[in-house]
């Protein structure tokens, strides 16, 4: 069973690339961030065509959510996290699929820090601990995943000075993230990757993936009950060099049935 992750970054404008992905690699399930369309709007029937089901949870220009699942329908779980009555943000979406719960997240980003939206993310990071804390005391097998928005340590970026002042580093993001790992949950390409040096995202400006200048934000953390059948984790970093692609490439677990 394959579990991937994609920050699409506008599925309108990367559709022939994300259709391609999915005929490609075959994900058992796919989880997208930054859909960054209505719901009306979203284009299940492409999807259909190659054989996937679909939920999502989308917004005008900005964020969205969806997972799709091959062959069968994900029997959605929640939308949206609790605590904040006002963030109409759409950014969460949890769902069963082949016994396995999964949620799918895009983690505010925080800039500029400091200010509200950088108070915005770590508000937000305490409400997914606990929705996080609630799905790990039903102790079935889960992973919570998509962009974190969170560059865990040093070796997760190509220059630590060059992020030195962006959210996405500083350390109450991270103090947060940890948290996380500490309550039980393993970061599936950490855990393959000790040393480092994996990126997910290159950015589109100053030639940054001609550079290979890039870091990991997109991150698989999966409870101990998935953990165990764990075989294999990567990212699909060729995507990101194709025409017209998102600034993220897909991540993947690999998990034995």
């Amino acid at each position: 069973m394959r579990i991937a992750s994609y920050n699409i970054n506008g599925i309108k404008a990367r559709l022939p690339r994300l259709l391609e992905w999915l005929e490609e690699t075959r994900p058992t399930v796919a989880c997208l961030q930054e859909i960054k369309t209505m719901d009306e709007n979203f284009p299940v029937g492409e999807f259909e065509k190659v054989g996937y089901k679909a939920i999502w949870h989308g917004q005008k220009s900005f964020n969205g959510v969806a997972i799709l699942a091959d062959g069968v329908e994900p029997v959605e779980v929640r939308r949206g996290l609790d605590g904040d009555p006002e963030d109409d943000h759409s950014r969460y979406l949890e769902a069963d699929v082949a016994g396995v719960r999964i949620a799918c997240i895009y983690l505010p980003n925080g800039n500029p820090q400091p200010g509200p939206k950088f108070e915005y993310k770590l508000r937000w990071m305490k409400r997914l601990r606990k929705r996080m804390r609630e799905i790990a005391a039903l102790e079935v097998p889960a992973v919570v995943l998509g962009d974190y928005n969170v560059i865990p340590e040093d070796k997760d970026v190509w220059s630590p000075p060059a992020m030195a002042d962006d959210a996405l580093m500083q350390p109450q993001s991270r103090d947060a993230y940890h948290r996380l790992l500490g309550d039980g949950w393993t970061d599936a390409l950490d855990l393959h990757n000790p040393r480092g040096g994996i990126w997910t995202y290159w950015d589109y400006q100053a030639g940054a993936w001609q550079k290979d200048h890039g870091f990991r934000i997109d991150h698989a953390l999966l409870s101990p009950e998935l953990a165990d059948r764990l075989i294999s984790c990567g990212v699909d970093k060729a995507h990101r060099g194709r025409e017209k692609a998102s600034d993220h490439a897909p991540v993947w677990i690999e998990l034995r049935d």
